[in-house]
């Protein structure tokens, strides 16, 4: 029989993906990543936004050391690059992404929650990278993504302490968005898709899809991406719509 490690529902524009592998924390396995990158390929052509979240009390606690292998050097590189690849469809593959996060948001988790855009925690949410206390170094892109938004220095000081954070400081440090009551994550993310979902496509494309590079550029090079992408966006038929329908609610015509 063959086991189902993320199931998906599709409702109106939504896009749902669920880890499915509740009695092991959803915990990261080759097998688990393979899924969600199927997952991930395969978005229904009408998505506009995608809701990442899991079953059972935990979001994800990490790299499953259960089915860890001894690899060599390049089989771990390899091994790294195909977590970059599946995280980085997540962040950079043009529609916004919504986690609702509860329990466990551990190693390989946090990463895996740090690549999507809007963070929905709930009270029982706990981050840690324990990579440190287990000998080994953060492969999926925690160096970068978590980095950015808390700092190097304070993601330096997670994994050499091991330190577990609360919902509420990760929320004080970026790590979330929102934190909500227990059992009230995944509401929370549908409300917030629904109002996403009613953006113009292309420019939640452009938000999803440039901002997070613009951060990577020169500051001169960020700003000219951002006058070829505002330009992209703000000459769209749909954008001439939406302003016309916002003066005609004001009662008054643009200004010429």
């Amino acid at each position: 029989m063959t086991e189902t490690l993320v199931k998906t529902t599709l409702d109106d524009t939504i896009y749902t993906i669920t880890l499915a592998r509740p009695e092991k924390r959803n915990a990261v396995s080759d097998r688990l990543l393979n899924a969600l990158e199927k997952a991930l390929m395969t978005t229904p052509e009408g998505a506009r936004v995608i809701i990442l979240a899991a079953e059972g009390k935990h979001f994800c606690s990490g790299l499953d050391l259960a089915e860890h292998q001894h690899r060599d050097p390049f089989g771990v590189v390899q091994h790294s690059r195909g977590w970059h690849r599946i995280f980085d469809r997540l962040q950079n593959g043009g529609l916004p992404v919504v986690t609702a996060m509860q329990g466990a948001v551990i190693g390989g988790g946090l990463e895996m929650a740090t690549a999507t855009h809007v963070r929905v925690a709930e009270s029982s949410t706990v981050y840690q990278l324990p990579e440190g206390r287990h000998g080994i170094f953060v492969g999926g892109g925690a160096s970068v993504r978590v980095s950015n938004i808390i700092g190097p220095d304070r993601m330096c000081e997670m994994m050499l302490t091991g330190r577990v954070m609360t919902a509420d400081e990760g929320q004080r440090l970026g790590l979330s968005h929102y934190v909500v009551g227990d059992g009230e994550s995944l509401d929370k993310a549908r409300q917030l898709a629904e109002r996403i979902a009613e953006n113009a496509p292309m420019a939640n494309w452009a938000m999803v899809s440039a901002i997070s590079r613009i951060d990577n550029m020169a500051s001169d090079d960020g700003l000219f991406v951002e006058s070829l992408t505002a330009a992209l966006t703000q000459t769209s038929p749909e954008v001439a719509e939406r302003i016309g329908n916002f003066f005609k609610k004001k009662g008054q015509g643009p200004r010429t």
